[in-house]
């Protein structure tokens, strides 16, 4: 039961990874947000992203923000992964 919630918490780790890659190839794309899908993946992944920008602000067009969410996810999976054995 544990390794199924592990693995089930791993997949959530990729998807949310993937979804910050989609929605910072989409801000060059969809600056505006009018598609969708741009909206979805912003409500997404904005409770991960907010509380990071607010400690490192965007630098002019260049926002941090998404690689230190991605590197965090990554290293949480890393831990996940090493717990499951």
């Amino acid at each position: 039961m544990t390794t199924q919630i592990l693995q089930v918490l791993l997949l959530i780790l990729q998807l949310l990874t993937w979804a910050l890659v989609g929605r910072a190839i989409l801000s060059w794309i969809d600056p505006g947000m009018r598609w969708p899908v741009t909206r979805v993946l912003n409500d997404a992944t904005d409770p991960l992203i907010a509380p990071i920008r607010s400690i490192i602000p965007p630098m002019g067009m260049i926002d941090l923000s998404f690689i230190v969410a991605i590197i965090l996810l990554q290293v949480l999976r890393q831990l996940l992964i090493s717990a499951l054995g």
